[in-house]
């Protein structure tokens, strides 16, 4: 592991052995500040097509933040990014992107195919005439393409209701759909997996991994519970104290790498059924360390214990209702 202070873990870089695909996104040296505050600092990525990739670390460090330099909304402090060989903002055309959930409101009468069909036209402006030839060939190719895309997420069953009538998980494979549907060659999901319960979460994961190994399409995916996804990786981010951690989930989930990162005991924990468990050590928990390790203060300790325990167990069975509405089997 090379290290900015010889033996010492700040801002180190694990990399992953790399695949014989293209560089999609590659920072080096890269910081990013918001306001005085610095969020990540000599970062350095290298991601490689077809590659599924996740951002993991506590809250506030910036992990959205990434996705945003990756979309050129956010620009760096310091360093230099590339995405699909030039600088951010110049592709977008060729990143799908699925911002934090948004919630549905039941009155909403918008279909799940037209949704979708929002990824393909939602830029457009004005109506094309019906008897032009050309419009009417582009408008069978956008029909196709967008069954394609309902049919790959597995929502035939019920893309034809409207959005606000489904479940959490029914949504989330819509979305996806919509941020596939232009066949970009970069997937940017951001916590997807977020107020789904169990079976959901493991659907949309499946989901994901497959359409990253069908389509070869690069996925980033921004996730606050790794073990969903943990065994389809081919590479973590780890962001914590302002240093980021890129390398194999061996290489980084561990708890030399974690303790360094943190700057303070830091224990990895794998259950009986292969789920990781990542928790203070008994000397420090007591200084109010959240889930993950970040440090916490005493107005947030009693959430962050509930979530350190929640984290602990909602894998063994447990299921977590959806927002406003019962679970899915979607």
């Amino acid at each position: 592991m090379t290290t900015e202070h010889g033996e010492s873990t700040r801002h180190a870089t694990v990399r992953a052995p790399a695949g014989d695909g293209a560089q999609v996104v590659r920072l080096e040296d890269a910081a990013v500040r918001v306001g005085e505050r610095t969020l990540w600092s000599r970062a350095n990525l290298d991601v490689r097509a077809g590659e599924f990739v996740a951002v993991l670390g506590p809250n506030g460090v910036g992990k959205s933040t990434m996705l945003q330099v990756i979309l050129g909304a956010q620009t760096l402090a310091a360093g230099s990014v590339q995405v699909l060989g030039d600088p951010p903002g110049m592709h977008n055309d060729r990143i799908g992107y699925l911002p934090q959930r948004r919630n549905f409101d039941a009155s909403i009468r918008i279909r799940g195919v037209d949704l979708v069909r929002l990824g393909l036209t939602g830029t457009r402006f004005g109506v094309s005439l019906p008897l032009r030839r050309a419009a009417r060939e582009r408008h069978r190719h956008e029909r196709r393409r967008v069954q394609e895309m309902v049919d790959l997420v597995g929502a035939h069953a019920y893309a034809g209701r409207p959005i606000g009538q489904l479940s959490g998980g029914e949504q989330q494979r819509l979305l996806i759909a919509q941020s596939l549907v232009s066949g970009p060659a970069l997937l940017l999901l951001d916590e997807p997996l977020e107020s789904l319960d169990l079976p959901n979460q493991m659907a949309v994961a499946d989901l994901v991994a497959e359409i990253c190994r069908r389509e070869g399409v690069t996925v980033m995916i921004v996730a606050h519970d790794v073990n969903p996804i943990l065994a389809k990786l081919d590479r973590v981010v780890y962001i914590a104290g302002g240093q980021v951690v890129s390398g194999s989930p061996e290489e980084v989930i561990n708890e030399q790498t974690l303790s360094r990162l943190y700057g303070t005991p830091v224990e990895v924990i794998r259950t009986t059924k292969g789920r990781l468990v990542v928790v203070g050590e008994p000397d420090v928990t007591h200084h109010h360390h959240g889930p993950h390790g970040e440090p916490l203060d005493d107005a947030h300790h009693h959430d962050a214990h509930h979530d350190a325990h929640h984290d602990a167990h909602h894998h063994d069975g447990a299921r977590r209702p959806e927002e406003g509405r019962g679970s899915s089997s979607t």
